[in-house]
């Protein structure tokens, strides 16, 4: 099964195993779907180039002879021409994304990290996962059997896009995580107590991989899984970020995220203060996975139910 997750700065592939749900190749590139967008409301034309690219050169790296799930997220779901785009790269790759809402993109993400979870040994009943995206971030509380979801429209190319520098967007994020205070504030006054608080998406398993000694081109998702990070080790490594030229920052982190980053480890650690921790665990696995499992565990209960007649 091949999963695809078409995000507002990267084209994240993944192809699963559907009897044990292990991954077995990964591709992923930054395609910066939403550069622009702040100014223009409108998917580019040189953002579409750079997804059709990714999704052939995705098709030489992942055997996609078999099923492929493909969802897009934020960015197309704003974009004025986001309609118009996915057919241009549906007609030119073969490829037919799903604009996914924030909350079936958080339940899909849920999914995958639930599963490694379990398979780190880290399964907890009540737990808050946080997903950090280019468009968007969702906050997932999970208390036994119920799941509170919510998603906001803060996300690291945006913000960083509409204000530009560093102090800009620390001003700005007190206002723009005021919903999100408010959700969590609403979430314990119902008796949501997380013992455990998990992170996933670009900005957690980057700050992971630098704590690690890895770069863009060494990252390997296996190794980040079930990573520990303080909140110290998230202005350990901003600083770090901070004191690179342009070039190292591009080694460290990829090409076209040097920019956002920075942005991103702002809205984690404001996301740490507004939950009350000063730990989170990083899971690599995301939407991608979370969608092609889905799949997966769909045609195995349309398998069962055969077997039944």
């Amino acid at each position: 099964m091949i999963g695809i997750d078409l995000g507002s700065n990267t084209f994240r592939a993944v192809e699963l195993s559907c009897e044990n749900l292990e991954v077995t190749g990964r591709y992923e590139k930054i395609v910066r779907t939403a550069d622009g967008m702040v100014e223009t409301g409108r998917i580019s034309p040189d953002a579409v180039e750079r997804v059709v690219e990714a999704a052939r050169e995705a098709s030489k790296v992942l055997d996609f002879s078999q099923p492929v799930v493909a969802v897009t997220t934020e960015a197309i779901r704003r974009a004025e021409n986001g309609e118009e785009v996915l057919e241009e790269i549906r007609r030119r790759t073969g490829l037919s994304f799903r604009i996914v809402s924030g909350e079936e993109e958080a339940q899909l993400t849920l999914l995958a990290v639930r599963i490694r979870l379990q398979k780190l040994g880290l399964e907890h009943e009540d737990f808050v996962m946080v997903d950090i995206g280019g468009g968007s971030t969702e906050v997932v509380f999970v208390a036994k059997d119920t799941v509170t979801v919510r998603s906001f429209p803060v996300g690291i190319v945006t913000m960083a896009q509409r204000y530009g520098t560093l102090r800009r967007i620390e001003a700005a994020l007190a206002e723009r995580m005021k919903p999100v205070e408010a959700f969590v504030k609403e979430a314990k006054e119902r008796g949501m107590r997380p013992k455990l608080f998990v992170s996933t998406a670009g900005t957690p398993t980057t700050v992971a991989a630098m704590k690690r000694g890895m770069d863009y081109a060494s990252y390997d998702g296996s190794k980040i899984n079930g990573t520990s990070l303080v909140r110290e080790d998230l202005r350990v490594q901003l600083q770090r970020l901070l004191s690179l030229d342009v070039e190292e920052r591009r080694r460290l982190v990829g090409v076209g995220r040097e920019d956002l980053i920075a942005a991103g480890i702002m809205i984690f650690d404001r996301l740490y203060e507004i939950l009350g921790f000063e730990e989170a665990v990083v899971i690599d696995d995301g939407l991608r996975e979370g969608a092609a499992i889905f799949e997966c565990l769909r045609q195995r209960g349309s398998e069962i139910r055969k077997g039944d007649n």
